[in-house]
């Protein structure tokens, strides 16, 4: 059999959905409630089995073209890598510093980073999006999102 490079990506998905669905099924059940906590998992996983083993099957010719735009540029790269640093520092300092904060921080600095320019737009979506999404999970949904050095 001809494996292309669709097809290995495909298998590798069906192994990430398979293993991702182990685990769904491992989360705890709540008999209070009318739609678990587990249902989104479970659906993502399925969905990703089927479109996986959908992607298998599908016909594509491997043409030079086509590995021609496999190649990632070294700019492109290192961009990549720049936002993988940023949500990292973003994940780990997130506790200590706040949601607020650290989100609008993120924010300017990765769209700074991907060059984005316009300073007045820019800080304006990050405090919008920060304190919105802030106020939204944290007094409409009662979920608690870390405040960090804020008082509220």
């Amino acid at each position: 059999m001809n494996i292309n490079v669709n097809k290995g990506l495909s298998l590798a998905l069906f192994v990430i959905a398979s293993i991702y669905l182990i685990m769904a099924f491992q989360l705890p059940e709540y008999i209070f409630v009318p739609v678990d906590a587990d249902l989104v998992p479970k659906l993502l996983g399925f969905s990703l089995l089927v479109l996986s083993i959908i992607f298998f099957f599908s016909k594509d010719v491997d043409t030079e073209e086509q590995k021609q735009k496999r190649v990632i540029p070294k700019k492109d790269a290192l961009m990549l890598l720049g936002v993988l640093g940023m949500i990292l520092i973003y994940i780990t300092v997130l506790e200590v510093v706040g949601f607020v904060i650290m989100t609008g921080f993120f924010i300017v600095a990765c769209s700074r980073f991907l060059g984005y320019t316009n300073w007045k737009v820019l800080l304006i979506t990050a405090v919008i999006f920060s304190v919105g999404a802030y106020s939204m999970f944290n007094y409409g949904l009662s979920i608690r999102l870390p405040s960090g050095i804020l008082p509220f």
